[in-house]
């Protein structure tokens, strides 16, 4: 390994730098004897012969151009981000050594406000569809959407293993379920090596905002790579499982050529709150409650969902869940046991009208304001069996994830409106992120202490912000790569190399049943249709005589109402009828070139007596 060929070749990691390194470690900080072995060997890699005549530190990555194919060719271990660079979601990383290819999560992204009627955006699996056949199995680290909820549509294109900790797995297969597909899940826990064609990928042990999260130390021939998933350091959490840092300083000490890691809170000091924080700020809050007790939160944070259950059973009250998604994750994680629940603690909804507000908890979904979500029904007074009123007590235990802030404002007026008492983040101490801040990344590179690192799962400030903490604590700046979606970096023992939109990494929409099919042009439609509502025209024309035999009639939707606007509809159908007959009496019989006629005459007349741009839709045909 890296690690042992430094010692044996430069001479520079004697024991007392090593021991140094761990006590550093330990206490969050990098060590002077750290700091300069980092620096002797990036100088022992400079006077090792390049034979790909490429410096380290001024590589054609760092100019933006390519080197050739034959570089490309060489046996080093390619990382490919398809998703998750630039962007919060739609995590995926292909890792290629030789003819093998291993994949690191597969997840979506919700779509932003231009995404007039998108579900969801997937990652582009051109690449990995091309190279099917070289495909040994996907990895995911954590059962999370931005990791998972792409699964169902890669399987349908590629046949591929899927390894996961258990209930990863079962909310993948949840979702497989959802699409009607039977796929190859493999069940795999932290401290497990599975050995993939020439990957050898160990899992270690993390903490985050859902249950049995891993990360992942991945050998091959030409590099060693460690890749954090999404994590935070809680040595307090709800499951008694703490994350694994002893694994992380051996995995230091043998050598990592690359890291990978957590970038979302990288613009955060300090460090990230434990569970137990919010467990204590909940417990308080149900103690004082005399009411019903609403709580939202992710269905995923199981974790969470335990706690809430436990203070339910602590103060003699009965619990009860609401939406689909919570519905399934409770039973999933109950099957696993996950979740432990009290005997006598759950009762139905149906159940609960017999029972007093004073003893009814109901965990349900929507806390990130989803318009069909079990809390916006309630909130819209539109739930089939929760009727909100003065008295009842509504916990949103979550934070916006980023793009949602205006519908979770929306829906927390619309419960203010109703009387309810609302408790969110802004008020009480109620959630915790399960990212990583500014220290405790520190200590996971000072653990690591990786030759290479590039900062993943962020946006882009986020990513050029990790990038710089890593400089801080010693890393060269040259050996610190900012990748986009579609790039490749080439890594070895000794060397990395950038080549900048190296596959197809472009967003994949789902539209309902269509995947892809939805693209630029129909979004722009989509936003005029939204912004400025639609015209069409409709004419007969005799094309042999060179007449118009009828209409033209003028529809609209979403310009103007129609009754309380009638002269300037018949207006409006005379400047149309007046575009045809000019083309007509010329002699053209074109509908193109009708058809844009009337477009252009409408548009100028619309625009002269509104200034608005509805898209006019002119139809033409022939008797």
């Amino acid at each position: 390994m890296r690690g042992k060929k430094e010692t044996i070749k430069t001479e520079i990691k004697t024991k007392t730098e090593t021991a140094a390194g761990k006590r550093a470690a330990a206490s969050g900080k990098t060590a002077a004897p750290v700091k300069r072995v980092r620096k002797q060997a990036a100088k022992a890699v400079k006077k090792e012969p390049d034979n790909s005549g490429v410096s380290l530190r001024k590589t054609p990555a760092r100019t933006g151009t390519s080197r050739s194919k034959k570089a490309k060719a060489a046996q080093n271990l390619k990382i490919f981000p398809i998703g998750g660079l630039n962007e919060i979601g739609k995590n995926l990383t292909a890792l290629q050594y030789m003819d093998e290819i291993l994949i690191i999560d597969c997840g979506m992204s919700f779509p932003n406000v231009g995404m007039y009627g998108i579900d969801v955006v997937i990652p582009d699996f051109t690449y990995l569809v091309e190279n099917a056949a070289k495909i040994l199995g996907v990895v995911v680290t954590h059962g999370h959407e931005d990791h998972i909820g792409a699964i169902p549509y890669l399987l349908k294109r590629i046949n591929a293993p899927v390894y996961g900790t258990r209930i990863t797995l079962g909310l993948i297969e949840n979702k497989l379920r959802e699409h009607g597909i039977v796929a190859d899940l493999k069940p795999i826990q932290a401290g497990d090596t599975i050995e993939l064609g020439s990957f050898k990928v160990e899992t270690v042990r993390t903490t985050h905002s859902v249950a049995d999260a891993i990360c992942l130390y991945i050998s091959t021939p030409a590099a060693s790579l460690f890749h954090t998933g999404d994590f935070k350091i809680d040595y307090t959490p709800i499951d008694g499982e703490p994350i694994d840092l002893k694994k992380f300083a051996e995995i230091g000490d043998r050598g990592v050529d690359i890291m990978l890691a957590d970038s979302t809170n990288a613009l955060r000091p300090g460090f990230t709150k434990s569970e137990q924080h919010v467990a204590e700020a909940l417990d308080g809050i149900f103690g004082k409650a005399k009411g019903r007790i609403i709580i939202a939160t992710f269905s995923s944070n199981v974790n969470r969902v335990q706690k809430i259950i436990d203070l339910t059973h602590k103060y003699g009250r009965h619990f009860a869940v609401s939406g689909r998604s919570m519905e399934n994750v409770v039973a999933l994680a109950q099957e696993l046991g996950y979740l432990k629940v009290p005997a006598g603690c759950y009762a139905s909804l149906e159940d609960m009208h017999s029972l007093p507000d004073s003893k009814i908890v109901i965990i349900t979904t929507g806390s990130q304001g989803e318009p069909m979500s079990a809390l916006a029904r309630m909130a819209n007074d539109a739930h089939r069996s929760v009727k909100l009123r003065k008295g009842d007590m509504v916990i949103l235990s979550s934070t916006p994830v980023p793009g949602n802030e205006r519908s979770v404002s929306d829906v927390v007026n619309r419960l203010y409106d109703k009387g309810v008492e609302v408790i969110h983040n802004e008020i009480a101490d109620i959630h915790v992120s399960g990212h990583a801040c500014r220290e405790e990344l520190k200590l996971v590179h000072s653990l690591i202490h990786p030759h290479f690192f590039m900062p993943v799962h962020g946006e882009s400030r986020h990513l050029v912000e990790h990038g710089k903490l890593a400089v801080t604590l010693g890393m060269p700046k040259e050996n610190v790569f900012i990748l986009r979606n579609g790039d490749q970096l080439s890594v070895d023992h000794e060397k990395a190399v950038k080549f900048e939109q190296v596959v197809s990494a472009e967003d994949v929409l789902v539209d309902g049943l269509g995947v892809g099919d939805v693209g630029n042009v129909v979004l722009h439609d989509r936003e005029l249709l939204s912004t400025s509502g639609l015209l069409v025209a409709a004419a007969v024309i005799d094309r042999a005589a060179g007449e118009l035999v009828s209409g033209p009639e003028i529809v609209t939707r979403g310009f103007i109402y129609v009754k309380e606007h009638e002269d300037m509809v018949l207006e409006l159908a005379d400047q149309a009828g007046s575009a045809i007959q000019e083309r007509l009496t010329a002699g053209i019989t074109d509908f193109t070139e009708i058809k844009n006629h009337m477009r252009d005459r409408l548009r100028h007349y619309i625009y002269e007596h509104t200034g608005r741009s509805p898209m006019i839709l002119p139809i033409v045909l022939d008797a």
